[in-house]
């Protein structure tokens, strides 16, 4: 059994969360998934895989201890785990990638927005590095396949504000299972897309990451529920 210790708030944080090359970017909700058409000089960000996502971190039923009330989402960022918590000892588990080395957070905060295709705004400094690398970047980009953000967002907040951090899906599936974002959790197209639709805006967000900043929390994960990953229920 995990035991973590008190809340202390993840104050000022304005991290926001892409790829490894990114240190800062805006986020925009917008509907439609289709991406509009762009000059031929202006860059999107690649789609390209470079590898497959291992076996561990596919969507699983877990047998899950916890205090935790049902509904409950607790973010795992050591072990790149996202748990949906079930009750009855049980949770649906979903691999994740996570922020790099200096960009890892915890604490304890709330779903206040969801967007399907979001769209994405990169940042002046994020335009303005690529430009140096002969990289023109769209100002904006729609939602859609090939948008970093992938095929929905979940926007966390703390007291009422935007934290800056999301739960979102990616382009790069490869990437679930490491250290790559500037801090927002990323998921698998489909596995965001599954919680998406079983989280409801208010929803109580746990993550666990350096600092021990996410308040008292216990939960241990006991393996795969075979029966309930092959036949549901």
């Amino acid at each position: 059994m995990k035991s973590i210790l008190p809340v202390v708030a993840a104050a000022g944080i304005a991290v926001s969360c892409l790829t490894a090359a990114s240190d800062a970017a805006a986020f925009t909700a917008s509907a439609p998934h289709v991406a509009q058409a762009l000059p031929s000089n202006v860059i999107r960000v690649s789609t390209a895989p470079q590898g497959q996502v291992k076996p561990q971190f596919q969507r699983r039923m877990v047998r899950l201890r916890t205090n935790e009330a049902p509904g409950t989402v607790i973010v795992d960022t050591n072990n790149k785990f996202l748990y949906l918590v079930e009750g009855d000892n049980r949770a649906r588990r979903y691999g994740i990638g996570v922020g790099r080395d200096g960009f890892g957070w915890s604490g304890v905060v709330k779903v206040g927005r969801k967007a399907e295709w979001p769209g994405w705004t990169p940042p002046p400094e994020m335009i303005a590095r690529e430009a140096k690398k002969g990289h023109k970047l769209p100002a904006y980009q729609e939602g859609g396949e090939d948008n970093p953000l992938g095929a929905r967002a979940m926007y966390l907040y703390r007291g009422g504000s935007d934290t800056a951090f999301r739960i979102h899906g990616t382009n790069q599936p490869w990437s679930i299972g490491l250290n790559m974002s500037s801090g927002c959790i990323r998921m698998m197209n489909k596995d965001v897309t599954d919680l998406y639709d079983r989280v409801p805006i208010g929803t109580k967000v746990i993550v666990v990451g350096p600092g021990n900043k996410q308040g008292e929390v216990s939960y241990e994960d006991r393996g795969v529920d075979i029966l309930r990953t092959m036949f549901g229920g």
